[in-house]
């Protein structure tokens, strides 16, 4: 795996340790296709990689990941059908990709600064271990951009619970690190971004005392105690955000956050 500086997502290794960068910084590491074709990729290279025993999963600036890019959201120059069955396509993947970083047999962590929002907090949810700086603010706005949280509800429900992910997903207000700690969302708040590398470091060398065969069978196990979500939701919910990412919801939910006014149906 190559360090690539202007690539959407930076890639580095040393050893046994992977570490993946999001890396648009003027974007607030929002994911773009580039972005997410990159972490397919580098996702399906490490299921079968013995020689990996960690994946960390950070971003660039001061900031983990703000979520869909919503500039790719249902563009107007397509037709409706088109619109529908690209939205269609970009969730699917979604929830195959946030799937397939909850399976993999390398321990994930997470390291969290600053936003953390929308498909931003599946990264956080499908990783095995969470750390936040002090900074971090974590949010589910979907539903004040005429979408819906499809693919990060699951996620959201198992690791905080049911009532709390209700509440984030409905409300779509920032919560900040203290809160996230004290739901569950994330498993450790240091105060900086100094201590939360310090964090990472320690958590590292925790994981590499373990068995590489007896980790990646746990985490195995763990899957086994129960699916993420019932049988045929992950379609249920790419149907339901491809429906809203391509009507008039979305249309003007997106256009008041791009021109940061409140939307027509507030209020």
């Amino acid at each position: 795996m190559s360090d690539v500086t202007e690539a959407p997502l930076r890639i580095t290794r040393e050893g046994a340790v992977v570490r993946a960068t999001l890396n648009r910084p003027e974007r607030r590491n929002a994911m773009s296709q580039a972005m997410v074709d990159a972490l397919d990729h580098m996702i399906a290279g490490l299921a079968n990689d013995t020689s990996a025993r960690v994946l960390v999963i950070t971003g660039a600036g001061g900031h983990f990941c703000s979520g869909l890019d919503l500039t790719e959201v249902g563009p107007q120059t397509l037709t409706a059908e088109e619109r529908l069955s690209r939205q269609l396509a970009r969730n699917r993947g979604a929830a195959a990709r946030f799937a397939a970083i909850a399976a993999l047999p390398q321990v994930v962590v997470a390291q969290i600064e600053g936003s953390a929002f929308a498909g931003g907090l599946s990264f956080v949810c499908a990783a095995d271990i969470a750390f936040a700086s002090a900074d971090a603010r974590f949010c589910a706005p979907e539903v004040r951009r005429g979408l819906v949280p499809a693919q990060i509800l699951p996620w959201l429900v198992r690791r905080m619970g049911r009532s709390a992910a209700v509440r984030m997903t409905l409300r779509a207000d920032v919560i900040d690190a203290a809160e996230a700690g004290r739901l569950g969302l994330v498993h450790q708040v240091v105060p900086d971004a100094e201590a939360l590398d310090a964090a990472v470091a320690a958590i590292i060398a925790d994981i590499r005392q373990g068995a590489p065969m007896a980790l990646a069978e746990t985490k195995a196990l763990i899957a086994a105690l129960g699916p993420l979500s019932p049988a045929g939701y992950a379609e249920a919910g790419a149907q339901a955000f491809a429906r809203c990412a391509a009507g008039p919801e979305a249309k003007e939910g997106i256009a008041a956050f791009k021109e940061k006014r409140a939307a027509r149906w507030a209020g």
